[in-house]
């Protein structure tokens, strides 16, 4: 069964899709998993569009879908936290430092956005008020941003911190060490082809975690992957970039209502569907509850 799966970002955040598609795991459990990169919010706007059969995009880009009508269901988070680090250009040593300067996101209600306001709450700061919050692409081009000095401050993925700490930024904070519910990314599909197709999703989900599974135990082969899929040159930042999405990841990513609750929060703000949606209605957790059932996190 040929299936589309879009993914926003070709960081470590999905390498758990790297090894099922090259460890043959997708393949064995009767997928030919096309692995398209559509970057941000586009990977759930494709979704929608009928581009592709799955997304492994944003739940905050997947909730504002859903409440502005679109019909979709998610059936894992398999990254349930933020895994980002607050980085700040030289010379700028606090958060009050950041008062009045650029801070990059990849799109307005993105998980980047997401996150960023949340780590600037957490910095004593007021976004849209103390700092200025654009939209400047994907977490490629926010690097690139912070680079060319277009930004002063931007969450960033492990390796990109690295690269932006070799030229002199500094780390402010760690979203990853709150461990706070979020919604990172998902597997969403459309309802019609999960109700169609419940097979091809429940072998999708198979996959996942096996792959999970996989990552978690073979760590040489994850670092491969890493470095095959996220084109990273570097062994040992492969290596710590493994280290930090191993982390990530649970066994059994089961959807749950709490990891929506800084997308609602904020995106509600400005979006009265948003504020008033039941996130209930789009989760489904039955096919991780079947993949745990029969053992397959254990493998």
């Amino acid at each position: 069964m040929a299936l589309k799966v879009a993914v926003p970002t070709m960081s470590a955040d999905f390498l758990w899709t790297y090894v099922a598609k090259d460890a043959g795991i997708f393949a064995d459990n009767g997928l030919d998993a096309d692995i398209q990169y559509i970057a941000s919010t586009q990977s759930v706007t494709a979704l929608v569009a009928g581009q592709v059969d799955v997304s492994l995009g944003a739940g905050s880009d997947v909730l504002s879908a859903a409440a502005g009508g679109a019909d979709l269901v998610v059936v894992a988070v398999p990254s349930p936290t933020y895994p980002f680090i607050f980085e700040a250009a030289p010379g700028i040593n606090t958060a009050s430092d950041l008062k009045g300067k650029k801070v990059g996101v990849s799109s307005v209600g993105s998980s980047s956005d997401i996150a960023t306001r949340v780590a600037l709450r957490k910095l004593g700061l007021e976004p849209d008020k103390d700092v200025v919050i654009i939209a400047v692409g994907s977490a490629q081009e926010r690097t690139a941003a912070a680079l060319a000095g277009a930004i002063q401050g931007a969450v960033s993925l492990v390796p990109d911190n690295l690269v932006l700490e070799e030229k002199g930024w500094k780390p402010l904070f760690n979203l990853v060490d709150l461990k706070l519910p979020a919604v990172q990314n998902v597997v969403a599909f459309d309802r019609k082809f999960f109700a169609a197709r419940r097979d091809v999703a429940q072998r999708f989900v198979d996959s996942l975690v096996l792959a999970i599974a996989r990552e978690q135990k073979d760590r040489t082969f994850s670092i491969e992957m890493i470095r095959k899929w996220s084109k990273i040159d570097d062994p040992k930042k492969a290596e710590v970039t493994y280290d930090f999405y191993a982390k990530i990841h649970p066994a059994l990513p089961y959807p749950k209502v709490e990891q929506f609750a800084d997308s609602k929060a904020l995106l509600g703000v400005t979006n009265e569907r948003v504020r008033s949606f039941d996130v209930a209605k789009i989760l489904d957790d039955s096919l991780l509850r079947s993949a745990a059932e029969r053992g397959l996190d254990k493998r």
